[in-house]
Formats: structure tokens, sequence, C-alpha cells
């Protein structure tokens, strides 16, 4: 039997790609759980295998071996798994197609519910969400993507999830490519959508102060395995693996200062 009172399971998780002198782990031996209404922080450098168990939470790759579960059972409806899991990339533009407008896209993003919502109250559900990423509905009206700019095409993915309202959110390095002002605006949302819709939030991150910043708990990844996890003061402040103190020498002094004073 399986703990179903777990949202997220993983049992000796691994995933290698190609052969022989090819062969590469991507994955190694993952054993961890994420339990509902967490915010949990995936952290490491580049190549360290955070993206790639972020598309196995999403069921876009399957294990080698072990076995990794959503609410205690193997993912085996794609689409009905995509009703509650969804996910946030760090380049939005290719998550939305530039020849509709925005509007458009954040309405057909209803059709992968099980029961649609009639018109009017997806127009609702639309202009909603748009407001809880202040942005004032009129100002995308017949808007391309290409017409927006990177922060204001994070704030429209954003709006989809508060839009959908799915219990998990899969947030993959969604700040990495705006600048400081819009990346706290994100990360505050991020908030509010845990606090309004009570979700779970993966959040995969390469800077370890932002996870301290967001998170009930952190992992710390390297070379495929997960190297050090636990509460982010302990983590921290406290570390234990050579990993995590190298992260934390990547944070800038004067954020470094702040982590020494809590």
């Amino acid at each position: 039997m399986h703990d179903t009172s777990k949202l997220f399971s993983a049992r000796n998780c691994t995933c290698v790609f190609g052969h022989g002198k090819h062969r590469v782990t991507a994955l190694n031996d993952l054993t961890f759980d994420i339990a509902e209404h967490e915010i949990v922080s995936l952290v490491g450098g580049s190549g360290c295998g955070k993206s790639v168990l972020a598309k196995v939470m999403l069921n876009l790759l399957k294990p080698t071996s072990g076995f990794f579960l959503y609410k205690g059972t193997a993912i085996t409806d794609q689409r009905n798994h995509w009703r509650e899991v969804q996910p946030v990339f760090q380049d939005p533009f290719s998550c939305f197609n530039q020849f509709f407008t925005i509007r458009s896209q954040l309405k057909s993003a209803f059709g992968i519910m099980k029961v649609k919502p009639s018109t009017g109250e997806i127009e609702e559900r639309v202009d909603r969400a748009l407001r809880a990423v202040n942005i004032v509905p009129s100002e995308i009206e017949g808007k391309y993507p290409f017409e927006l700019s990177g922060g204001q095409m994070q704030r429209m993915l954003l709006a989809r999830i508060f839009a959908l309202r799915p219990k998990v959110l899969i947030a993959d390095e969604p700040t990495s490519m705006v600048d400081a002002c819009v990346r706290a605006n994100i990360l505050d949302y991020l908030m509010k959508l845990k606090k309004e819709l009570g979700m779970t939030i993966v959040f995969i991150t390469h800077d370890i102060g932002l996870a301290y910043y967001v998170s009930d708990r952190i992992l710390v990844m390297h070379n495929g395995g997960i190297v050090e996890q636990g509460a982010p003061d302990d983590v921290a402040l406290r570390p234990k693996n050579e990993h995590t103190v190298r992260l934390l020498e990547d944070i800038p002094d004067i954020n470094r200062e702040w982590l020494e004073k809590k």
C-alpha cells in the first residue's frame, strides 16, 4: 500500500538517457515526498536534474527505474493529471501561440477541464484572473504575445493558473528572465496563489536566496541527486553539504547579511 497522504512520492526514482559512453543519469535514486499545500523549492546549478524532475512531475518523462506517484498512484491519465498539475516555465513566449490573441488562449485553456464552464463564466474567470496579477483586462484586449514584455507574459502564465485553479503549480525558473522589480512581483503572486487557492507549489530555481524567501522546505540537488533537504533555516543557515555551501556563496553580500540576521 502506498501513502495517499502525500501529493508526490518518489522512491529510488532514476532517469537515464542514452546508452554506453553516451549514457547520462539525469536523476539518480531520488526518494522524497511533497505534502499538500507545501511550497517546496528544488535548488541547484545548471544540469543538476531539477528541470528533468519537473518533467517527471508533469508526466512528460517516465522514470527509468524506481517509481514516482501522484496521490499514491502511478500517473496513467495525462489529461486528468494536467487538470490538477500545471506548469509555469521560464520562457513565457514559448508557452503561447504568437498567432492568437492572449485572451483567446486564456479562454481556450478551459478546454482541458472535464466539465467546461459556460462562456459567461469563462469570461468572468479570465477577467478575475487578469486582475489578480494586476492587469486591467481591457489593456490586453486584442493583443498578441509579441506585443507584451517578458514580465507581462509571465503574468499571463500566472493569470492562466489563477483561472484554471489547479491543485499543484510547477514553477520552473519563473523569475529568471525578468528584472528585480518584476521578480519580486512574481514571487508575491506565487504567495497569493497559495493563500487564495490553497495550492501546492514546487518552485525550481538556481537561487537559494529566492528559495529561502518562498519555501516551506528546500531540496538541494546536485548531479541528479538530493544532497540536502530541510526547513529553509536549517538548509540556508546551517548547511551540511558542500554543494549547499557553494550555492550560498553565490548569494550577493547584501542578501547573505540579511540571511545571517534571520
